[in-house]
């Protein structure tokens, strides 16, 4: 007989600019803090979680066992971690725990060459959100939930499929292997739809959840690029493009860069749909290598937001390894 086990995390955070208007006051202000990218690798969520690195995690680890009449065992583990928030008033200083809300989890999917488990994890942040709604009760004060649904399917063979396939609007999600490093992000961030509707019936605890739509992550020389040009302090100009946009054509002339902050993208190359990118992305690089111009066309497949960046603000060793990564038509 036979033991294969794999895992899937999902940790949530609150990225730089994802709060506009009002709600993000406490934010500006220091109250409380906007959260710093997680690494790249996680070792430790309980410590993340604990010293408030993160806003809550969704863990699920499962094993199966297996002989020749196939699998004849399984089992899982796991559930959600709630964070805290800090909040700051003057030279104090309180933490406010998170209210967890119980781990959904229905019965596994058993099939002769696979076991798939599902699990929701998640609850209610620690501040209060006074707002207005369209409809009744008109005014809430508590905060929206957020949560998470992951999907783990084990096969027979030992290998695995760790996948995001719910989450609320709100705020950026990230998924890890088995190996707890990043191969998944959630695309697009809404916090209005957040704010006004994720609370009531809208979640997964009356039956209601969201499908995700998560993309492949960014390389670590993006991660890097996009975190310099970020705090920089050199001065960028920000695009915001709506549903069927373009930002790139390809054969038009160009050299500016584009950082994608929130949305999802697609890369056409000949008409062909080649990729599709997302939040971290760094894009335009050919350009200015190739001759000035573009390459493929970038069209917006969500809203995208996004910064243009000078190309000169970027090595050019490190535009010859972006370029390197970003032929897809020949992927």
């Amino acid at each position: 007989m036979t033991k294969h086990a794999s895992s899937a995390t999902v940790i949530s955070w609150i990225p730089s600019e994802a709060i506009k208007g009002l709600p993000s006051v406490p934010f500006q202000m220091g109250i409380t803090q906007i959260d710093e990218p997680p690494p790249a690798r996680i070792d430790d969520v309980a410590s993340l979680v604990a010293d408030q690195k993160l806003r809550f995690a969704n863990r699920l680890s499962a094993w199966i066992e297996v002989d020749e009449r196939g699998i004849v065992g399984y089992g899982c583990e796991g559930g959600g971690l709630m964070g805290s928030s800090a909040v700051g008033v003057g030279a104090r200083t309180i933490t406010l725990p998170g209210l967890s809300l119980p781990d959904l989890r229905p019965d596994p999917l058993v099939t002769p060459e696979s076991v798939t488990w599902r699990q929701t994890a998640g609850g209610r942040p620690s501040l209060p959100a006074p707002r207005r709604i369209k409809h009744k009760p008109f005014v809430q004060l508590r905060a929206p939930i957020v949560w998470t649904t992951l999907e783990l399917e084990l096969f027979a063979d030992g290998t695995s499929d760790g996948r995001l396939v719910g989450s609320s609007p709100f705020p950026r999600h990230w998924v890890y292997d088995e190996s707890n490093n990043l191969v998944a992000k959630s695309g697009l961030i809404d916090f209005d739809q957040w704010y006004h509707h994720a609370f009531g019936g809208v979640t997964p605890w009356e039956a209601v959840d969201i499908e995700a739509l998560t993309t492949e992550v960014e390389s670590e020389l993006e991660r890097q690029l996009s975190r310099s040009i970020m705090t920089s302090g050199h001065k960028t100009r920000r695009q915001r493009l709506k549903t069927g946009d373009v930002l790139f054509s390809q054969g038009d002339e160009g050299t500016d860069l584009f950082l994608v902050l929130d949305g999802v993208a697609s890369v056409e190359v000949d008409g062909n749909v080649v990729a599709e990118i997302g939040p971290g992305a760094v894009m335009g690089e050919r350009a200015v290598i190739e001759g000035g111009r573009r390459t493929a066309t970038v069209r917006a497949v969500t809203p995208l937001r996004g910064v243009v960046v000078p190309p000169e603000l970027v090595e050019r060793e490190h535009l010859e390894e972006l370029r390197g990564g970003h032929r897809r038509e020949d992927q």
